[in-house]
């Protein structure tokens, strides 16, 4: 059915993917080179424990507490999806022979449920941060 557009495809892949391994090797390049000039110009007394390139680096990440509550909610959006589902399946909603609409409302509990705990969990994540964070200034 959609033959037309599978050879373009193919070849915006193919030229896509060629032009990232070549800007790949070309940033490795740079990076090295400013790496270079940046060693020359530092000491060993520049990586002390108080300097001015401390706060550019932080100590620890929060991508797995994102990671976690997005999954977590992503998971429980499913099982919410599920019970909508066999929630919607005993309200006997079939209108054709082959529950055309029952699909549909069960396709749109599922999508509508892990996207909206998906939102849940990473705003969770955000007021998590955002409450470590004030901890921390707190502490300095």
């Amino acid at each position: 059915m959609l033959d037309f557009i599978s050879i373009p495809l193919v070849v915006g892949i193919c030229v896509a993917g060629t032009y990232g391994l070549f800007e790949l090797f070309a940033r490795r390049k740079e990076r090295l080179a400013i790496i270079e000039k940046i060693g020359e110009k530092l000491d060993a007394s520049a990586f002390g424990e108080k300097n001015r390139l401390s706060g550019l680096f932080p100590k620890f990440s929060f991508s797995a507490l994102k990671a976690g509550c997005l999954l977590s909610g992503a998971g429980l959006g499913l099982l919410i999806g599920f019970c909508l589902h066999i929630a919607l399946l005993n309200m006997n909603l079939y209108t054709d022979d082959d529950g055309w609409r029952f699909r549909n409302l069960a396709e749109m509990a599922y999508g509508a449920s892990v996207l909206f705990f998906g939102g849940v969990g990473l705003i969770t994540a955000f007021v998590i941060e955002l409450k470590m964070g004030k901890k921390k200034e707190g502490e300095r």
